[in-house]
């Protein structure tokens, strides 16, 4: 019997980010983020990777590899499944402390789960990052944000800003 979405747990998925992560620390990568979900066609696990100057096709069938080869091994997963590995894309997820503290000066997005100051949505500057705590320049007024009610936080790509380079 196959389970029901939402029934794997946190355990599972801290466990296969684990492995994944010792993987990619010999390819000098880092995991952005491990997506575990039932959709239309089956059950997906997706690895999301980066590394400076960014990702390639090799690099994630690379990786894709040895993920399937340890996920066979470890006997994690029992049910059919589809494994995805790519990069984050240009409006990558920032999800640990370190994401914070690396984008620094980037316009980000920022959704977060309880009212600061009558909104919940902040687009703008990322100005600092320290013990758990964001400041965000938005449109020249900041804010002050604790990555505890954080429910989601993206790098916002900027075209304008790569096509005047």
């Amino acid at each position: 019997m196959e389970p029901k979405p939402g029934e794997y747990p946190d355990a599972l998925i801290n466990e296969i980010s684990r492995l994944v992560e010792e993987i990619l620390h010999g390819e000098h990568m880092e995991l952005v983020d491990v997506a575990y979900r039932r959709e239309s066609h089956g059950w997906v696990l997706r690895i999301f990777i980066d590394k400076p100057g960014g990702i390639s096709i090799d690099d994630c069938t690379a990786v894709s590899h040895q993920v399937s080869d340890l996920l066979d091994v470890k006997n994690l997963i029992h049910y059919p499944h589809h494994l995805e590995v790519s990069s984050p894309g240009l409006n990558r997820p920032l999800k640990k402390e370190a994401d914070f503290k690396r984008f620094i000066g980037e316009v980000i997005f920022v959704r977060t789960r309880s009212l600061i100051e009558n909104r919940k949505t902040f687009r703008g500057k990322l100005a600092g990052f320290q013990d758990g705590i964001m400041v965000m320049d938005v449109d020249g007024k900041q804010f002050t944000i604790p990555c505890g009610i954080v429910e989601k936080a993206h790098l916002e790509f900027d075209f304008k800003k790569q096509h005047s380079r």
